[in-house]
């Protein structure tokens, strides 16, 4: 129990591939050894295991290149309210299984999200778009602002109520698409 609790504290949908095999191996590693009432040599080799994961988690810390090639990307499944079906071919996903993982996170239409993601651990990542978006505090302050005090209309115009003046070249999905294409350009040129 030591041993696993060193392993690190992931569910079963967190685990990548490596831990996956490392944790069965230990199950099946240590079997033998027990059965043979050999405890030590089953601590050894369960030992073993435990600090060769420890240094795979570590190296993908250090190296993110070394973290995509154990784990896989998040894909884009959804792009401006449209399906990206290849993406869910390749996923083996199919539109149903979608629209359920879409439910459950509360989206009633496809149209209403902008980008839509499938993790690396199966999860969905999502970004609305602006119109059903829900109202944040800060808007709803600034909206209850504008209503009380009309006079403070000129001096707020230049900051937007819907939150446009953050930049949105920032957000986690623009970054994924433009790492995407970026990874694209690079393939076309090489």
């Amino acid at each position: 129990m030591l041993l696993l609790r060193l392993a690190g504290r992931k569910s079963i949908s967190q685990m990548t591939i490596p831990t996956t095999v490392i944790m069965v191996s230990i199950g099946t590693v240590i079997v033998q050894p027990i059965a043979d009432r050999s405890i030590w040599m089953a601590l050894i080799a369960a030992s073993t295991f435990v600090v060769l994961l420890l240094i795979i988690e570590a190296v993908q810390l250090k190296w993110n290149g070394f973290e995509q090639f154990m784990r896989s990307r998040a894909l884009v499944v959804i792009q401006n309210g449209q399906l990206q079906t290849q993406t869910l071919k390749r996923l083996r996903l199919t539109v149903d299984q979608l629209e359920m993982k879409l439910r459950q996170a509360g989206i009633q239409k496809i149209e209403d999200v902008k980008t839509a993601t499938i993790e690396s651990n199966g999860q969905l990542g999502y970004e609305l778009t602006e119109e059903a978006k829900p109202v944040t505090l800060k808007q709803l302050r600034n909206m209850l602002e504008l209503y009380l005090n009309p006079s403070s209309m000129e001096s707020s115009a230049s900051s937007s109520i819907g939150g446009k003046n953050e930049d949105q070249s920032k957000t986690l999905f623009n970054e994924l698409t433009n790492r995407e294409k970026q990874d694209t350009e690079e393939k076309w040129l090489q």
